[in-house]
């Protein structure tokens, strides 16, 4: 007799970077070789998302802008508030065939899927709701040998080295010429006594012009630098391969938590005070050690590395399973 074939998994998101990697992330830590969705939402689901389940069918497009179609999946992942909508959707359109497990807080009753995985400091409560410290990510072993393979050539660069990460302000935190004249001030004095060299990227949210700058400052100290495809292929896996420290700018959940997935040390730079959510995050990672203020020298010894996509992937794989079984 002929096994059935697996199911079919889609990753669903808005096509945000961030959120389409939490989402991918999960699926292959599962197995998969997903199904990538990057949504288009038509008005007024797309502001109502997901509470708009009425006429889902019509509002929700791919990107070509064609409507989702049957066969729908076994397993639907998706991260963020629109793909909330499509995640919902697809439960109801598979008469419950179809697993729907979401990333990041809903906005809705959690029980309008199966699964929802969301930060603690979002505090969710309910018996389907998977608690994380941080954004999934792929970031793991297997990920960074990877990435000091194909970007073997920076071990040529003197150690130490320390890779830096940038990101861009948000309301938590702003991130402006004060704020790297800081930064700068603090990496050259870390030079000035250790030597070593410094490996920056910037995200995509970097503003132009703010690049333009930071390359100009950062052309002083020895390392390599890249803003975007014009500096070739992004060596973003060979940066955190072949780091022997991290500095994160204190904005983004996703970057601090890629850092910290690495298992070296990861430091952050916040002078200013940190607020609302994103200040319960960083409070988890200082406490936990996974984090540390950028000049704390103390001698600490490492916490292991950040793992989280491993063992939710795990949870996730023993509850489908017991509800396919059920």
């Amino acid at each position: 007799m002929t096994a059935p074939p697996p199911p079919a998994c889609w990753a669903i998101s808005d096509g945000a970077a961030g959120n389409e990697r939490q989402a991918l992330a999960l699926a292959q830590a599962l197995g998969f070789a997903p199904r990538v969705m990057r949504l288009h939402v038509r008005q007024p689901w797309q502001a109502l998302a997901p509470h708009l389940l009425a006429g889902a069918s019509w509002a929700l497009r791919e990107a070509d802008g064609s409507p989702l179609q049957p066969p729908w999946p076994g397993l639907a992942i998706g991260c963020g508030r629109r793909a909330a909508l499509a995640t919902r959707a697809l439960r109801r359109w598979s008469r419950g065939q179809c697993y729907g497990v979401q990333i990041l807080d809903p906005r809705i009753d959690t029980r309008a899927f199966d699964l929802v995985i969301a930060p603690a400091h979002d505090r969710l409560a309910g018996s389907n709701v998977i608690a994380s410290i941080g954004a999934l990510n792929p970031v793991d072993g297997e990920w960074l040998a990877a990435g000091r393979l194909r970007f073997a050539a920076l071990a040529a660069l003197p150690g130490p080295r320390t890779t830096v990460l940038i990101g861009a302000s948000t309301r938590a935190q702003r991130l402006d010429g004060a704020y790297f004249d800081a930064l700068l001030e603090r990496l050259q004095a870390h030079h000035a006594n250790h030597g070593g060299s410094f490996l920056v990227s910037l995200s995509r949210r970097t503003p132009t012009a703010l690049a333009a700058q930071l390359r100009q400052r950062f052309a002083s100290l020895p390392g390599t630098f890249w803003a975007g495809p014009g500096d070739g292929d992004n060596p973003y896996a060979g940066l955190l391969g072949w780091a022997d420290r991290i500095v994160v700018t204190p904005d983004s959940v996703n970057m601090i938590s890629e850092a910290c997935a690495t298992g070296k040390p990861v430091y952050t730079f916040a002078p200013r005070a940190i607020g609302g959510k994103l200040a319960q995050f960083h409070a988890a990672l200082l406490a936990s050690g996974h984090l540390r203020e950028l000049g704390d020298t103390r001698v600490r010894p490492l916490p292991p590395a950040l793992a989280e996509t491993g063992e939710i992937a795990a949870l996730v794989r023993e509850r489908w399973l017991r509800e396919r079984i059920a």
